[in-house]
């Protein structure tokens, strides 16, 4: 199994800007020096309280010039906010730039915010992101190609420069919704997935269904799923399952109002599905957070609960969210990681 983690580049009340990215360097530092596999770029925009990454390219480059081995990952590109064209040669640039250390995680985000910042029809967003795919992989495979899509087309093109990585850096795709899961098995595409909405009982039905979906459509073999999940890690048991209770139940209350304010939207599709996950986000107990939606306690039982995710989800990586509400402090987000380097990781190599 591989371990990366989740990095939103977050905020912190009462601090200037410039001081979020440093706290965000030195943990890609920490990550380079502990042996971490990779570190995974969460988009967002327009949420000055809470993140202040919102260029993956520009920061994974950034990334790149300052380490030699990690892998840098988006989880995920959001690619409808942006032209798939000139998506395709700013992660070329970023693959060539680190030597093809490149992961492109991509998706549509599950909040239309973003959408009505750009000014784009959040109804649209499925559609694109297939189209946009399609764009990506042919702009990176053929020397020159021409598309005529419902909201692209390029004539006899030339993508400038190429991917180091053959045919092109590795893509995954978040999946969250029943639906999506047997349409991302069908193309054949590694998934990102996540435990924050669902328990994960069901979030096994929905792997088993993109798996379903993958065998039908021809495609052998293990799925390839990764995992994004809040982490904290402690030698202390008692302390593990205390101290990150307020940050961590601060991210799930938050998430459940952003489901809710979505649900009604015409724009939004399943409103019946997110008015449920909304409804059953409002009523979460730490007791459930912990049991289900979070990995938490000493390494010993953080191994015992990885192993059971890999088992019931058929992982392939973990991607730790060690800072989910942005409440949990520097000093113990390096110290989570430590331990997850020095006494989990071991026992998945």
């Amino acid at each position: 199994m591989n371990f990366g983690t989740f990095m939103e580049f977050h905020a912190r009340p009462c601090r200037s800007q410039a001081e979020d990215f440093a706290e965000a360097w030195r943990q890609v530092d920490l990550a380079e020096q502990l042996g971490l596999d990779a570190i995974w770029m969460a988009e967002s925009h327009f949420t000055p309280e809470r993140a202040v990454l919102t260029s993956l390219m520009a920061v994974g480059s950034a990334i790149a010039a300052r380490t030699k081995r990690v892998r840098i990952g988006t989880a995920v590109q959001v690619l409808p906010l942006t032209d798939p064209m000139r998506m395709a040669e700013e992660a070329a640039t970023l693959d060539q730039i680190s030597g093809g250390r490149l992961e492109f995680g991509v998706g549509r985000s599950g909040s239309p915010a973003a959408y009505d910042g750009y000014g784009i029809d959040y109804s649209t967003s499925s559609e694109r992101t297939f189209e946009d795919i399609k764009i990506l992989v042919s702009a990176w495979t053929n020397e020159r190609f021409s598309f005529k899509g419902k909201f692209h087309s390029y004539d006899n093109v030339c993508l400038v420069p190429k991917p180091v990585q053959s045919p092109h850096p590795p893509l995954r795709m978040a999946a969250n919704s029943a639906a999506s899961f047997p349409v991302v098995g069908k193309l054949n595409i590694p998934l990102f997935v996540g435990v924050r909405q669902h328990d994960t009982s069901l979030v096994e039905r929905y792997v088993d269904s993109y798996q379903v979906a993958r065998m039908a459509a021809g495609f052998d073999g293990p799925p390839d799923v990764s995992l994004r999940v809040p982490v904290y890690i402690s030698e202390s048991r008692e302390e593990a399952e205390s101290a990150p209770e307020e940050s961590f139940m601060k991210q799930f209350r938050r998430l459940g109002g952003q489901i809710a304010e979505t649900a009604g939207r015409t724009d939004v599709a399943h409103d019946t599905e997110r008015s449920a996950r909304s409804a059953e986000l409002a009523q979460l107990s730490w007791d459930n957070v912990r049991r289900e939606k979070a990995v938490v306690g000493t390494p010993e039982m953080v191994i015992d609960r990885v192993n059971e995710l890999r088992e019931r989800l058929k992982l392939t990586s973990i991607v730790a969210e060690f800072n989910a509400g942005e409440g949990i402090s520097e000093d113990h987000i390096a110290r989570s990681m430590r331990l997850m380097c020095e006494k989990v990781m071991p026992a998945f190599k």
